[in-house]
């Protein structure tokens, strides 16, 4: 579904990304594993059109993104959920999820199917849906941004560090509810540092130290791995 050949992202003179093979097949759950720092968000935000390709390609549906506006992007079904939740504080808690679906402003039935689903999905949001999205916790917020990105309807959802910050039984029902948006058909490309939690729940991973891939394997595989455990796991 999604290719990554040989991608290079340069800052000036620095390079941020140096050509990085990544591949997720429809269906998958693939954890981008790393420091902070290491280049996942280079990594994401390049798949979205924020950041230019110095050299390489990323194809979607065996079509190439290279160039291609954000907007387009989110259109062809790539949708990301960004570090740090970049809620609209003073709007309300519906507000925010509209916003999500903005590229489908024009098919009502499709916006209110869409937030029946986040409801569903998060029945807390449904309870504060007149709240302003700066009153909620830190774990609703969360929800709050992963439900704005569910809004868009994507074929891939990529979420970036969205156990940053929240407490640990928080971390575990998040990645419960990533685990099952995947297993309800959205392809998922998932970012985290939280090694021990994310490979328990992704097929496969990347390891990405200063812009490159060091490793890459089934999430057993890399669990096992004692340069990995010692890295990332603590174990």
């Amino acid at each position: 579904m999604l290719k990554l050949t040989n991608v290079t992202v340069k800052f000036g003179a620095f390079e941020a990304l140096k050509n990085i093979n990544v591949e997720v097949n429809e269906g998958e759950l693939v954890v981008l594993l790393g420091a902070n720092g290491a280049g996942k968000s280079t990594i994401f935000n390049t798949i979205s059109g924020l950041n230019k390709l110095s050299t390489g390609d990323i194809q979607f549906n065996n079509k190439s993104m290279r160039g291609q506006s954000p907007n387009k992007i989110v259109k062809a079904g790539i949708v990301q959920c960004a570090e740090g939740r970049k809620l609209f504080p003073d709007m309300s808690v519906q507000e925010n999820l509209m916003m999500g679906g903005f590229v489908h402003r024009r098919n009502k039935a499709q916006l209110k199917q869409s937030l029946h689903e986040v409801y569903e999905l998060f029945p807390i949001l449904m309870d504060k849906k007149a709240n302003a999205a700066r009153s909620l916790s830190g774990g609703q917020q969360q929800m709050l941004a992963i439900g704005r990105a569910l809004m868009a309807k994507p074929k891939l959802l990529m979420l970036d560090e969205p156990s940053i910050g929240l407490a640990p039984l928080i971390v575990e029902q998040m990645l419960s509810v990533i685990q099952a948006i995947n297993k309800n058909g959205t392809t998922v490309l998932l970012a985290e540092q939280n090694a021990n939690a994310a490979l328990k729940i992704a097929n496969r991973g990347y390891v990405i130290e200063n812009g490159i891939v060091v490793i890459q394997g089934k999430s057993d595989e890399l669990f096992n791995n004692d340069a990995i455990r010692k890295a990332y796991i603590g174990a």
